[in-house]
């Protein structure tokens, strides 16, 4: 899931350093270079080699930074190089797996004025830091609408800073309820009831001696977690985050006690992953089934995952048969859910010797075309709603509908320059899971949060 940070000195006496940006009295770049004397920032300057994508020529070469996939992205590079006709050709280099890896590699990179990052595939959470900096190339209005219409609202929401698209939403994602059926029925539930809650699931779970699956290690999943419960309950982490470090702290509210009460709930609960404390995503995943396996909240990949590992012989078939899926689980049986938004956008490098260019090379990733063939390609949902009606979509994803829906409601984590620090800051008082205490852990968080975007604590 992405980053960034750093910018150019003033050309004349007087004007703001861009790296300063317009929220608050420090930018991102600043925040950065103190964390890497404090010995935060560790990541290796290169990862992976670059892959040469298809025709060209002597054509300019625009490289693009991607996250790894299974060869997705570089399918994508080498078909838009053929497209472009010999106007330019697209290289692909892997950044590492982790989202706060990538972030920093990209950083030191922008940081260091890097002309040959032409593309980036970020993490929706990066986009705001990136922008503020200036390490972004933003698109003018007329650039935005191709890239935008007819894409879910909160995409281009994380995409946006200060009222301009820097970014282009490439694939959406969300969490649904996985579960087996053979354990919702015999629990009695239907998880798919409109009313249904975190406190119902838990309940189920244990009638029936069932774990549920959650990411609860200390890292941009356990933060992806808790945002979503704060968000569903009706509350917010922050507000007002144009102020910068002045943003308005919203964590400390009963939305943030309702969700402190429930992963508190389910980790002292029989329910819970013994592991819990260090489980991700896979880790997560490889809970539904096993012996106690009964629900499971992850995102989009699981289908074509547990498809794979059925298919391969790792889990049985009848696994991949019993498992169904709803919505995400309710905080309040009066207030629908809101999902866990995620998912890549491509940015353009504002360093980068051939810009419009790559602006060109981004309207053919972002392609509808293109967003079909990766999702079939990589299991990573489209983000345009209307993709979701395709009959190929539907034939290979059954929950597509349910992924669309569960889409637009999503709750975007807060966009902000200081997001690195933000979501470092609250996962430090939230972790373990099962530390947490809806009388105090809000409070503390939020305490913590503005001591550390004050300057006045280190993570």
């Amino acid at each position: 899931m992405g980053e960034r940070v750093d910018r150019t000195e003033s050309d004349r006496a007087g004007r703001a350093r861009p790296w300063e940006g317009t929220a608050g009295r420090r930018g991102p770049a600043e925040r950065a270079r103190s964390a890497w004397l404090r010995g935060a920032v560790a990541a290796a300057l290169l990862a992976g080699g670059l892959t040469a994508c298809g025709d060209g020529g002597g054509a300019p070469k625009l490289t693009w930074y991607v996250n790894p996939d299974n060869g997705g992205q570089a399918a994508i590079a080498k078909s838009c190089t053929q497209a472009a006709g010999g106007r330019y050709r697209i290289g692909t280099s892997l950044l590492p797996s982790d989202a706060t890896q990538q972030r920093e590699q990209l950083i030191r990179r922008l940081a260091a004025k890097d002309s040959g990052l032409d593309l980036m595939s970020l993490d929706p959470v990066f986009v705001a830091e990136a922008a503020n900096a200036g390490f972004l190339r933003p698109f003018t209005r007329s650039e935005a609408a191709p890239l935008t219409e007819g894409v879910f609202s909160p995409a281009v929401q994380s995409s946006m800073w200060e009222g301009k698209l820097y970014a282009a939403p490439f694939w959406a994602n969300t969490q649904l309820l996985w579960y087996r059926k053979s354990v919702a029925k015999k629990a009695g539930i239907d998880p798919n009831a409109a009313d249904f809650t975190w406190d119902k699931l838990i309940d189920a779970a244990g009638r029936t001696n069932t774990t549920i699956g959650v990411q609860g290690n200390r890292y941009e999943g356990y933060m992806v977690w808790i945002n979503a419960l704060i968000a569903s309950a009706g509350g917010r982490v922050i507000s007002e985050a144009e102020k910068g470090d002045d943003a308005s702290i919203d964590i400390d509210s009963p939305a943030g006690r309702q969700a402190a009460s429930i992963i508190r709930r389910l980790a002292r609960s029989a329910a819970a992953s013994p592991t819990l404390s260090t489980d991700i995503e896979e880790q997560s995943r490889a809970t539904i089934n096993g012996a106690r396996g009964g629900f499971l909240l992850n995102w989009g990949y699981v289908w074509r995952a547990e498809k794979g590992d059925a298919d391969a012989g790792a889990i049985g078939k009848n696994i991949v048969g019993d498992l169904g899926w709803a919505r995400y689980p309710r905080v309040d049986p009066r207030q629908p859910s809101r999902p866990p938004f995620g998912g890549i956008e491509i940015g353009v490098g504002a360093y980068g010797k051939h810009q419009n260019l790559a602006v060109d090379a981004v309207r053919c990733i972002t392609s509808p075309a293109n967003m079909k063939r990766y999702m079939l390609d990589e299991g990573n949902v489209a983000a345009r709603p209307a993709i979701y009606d395709d009959p190929d979509i539907l034939k290979e994803f059954p929950m597509a509908p349910l992924m669309r829906d569960s889409i637009a409601a999503a709750a975007v984590r807060p966009a902000t320059p200081y997001y690195a620090d933000l979501s470092g800051a609250v996962q430090n008082r939230w972790h373990p899971p099962a530390s947490v205490n809806p009388a105090t852990t809000p409070r503390r968080s939020a305490e913590f949060v503005r001591a550390v975007l004050s300057d006045q604590a280190l993570l």
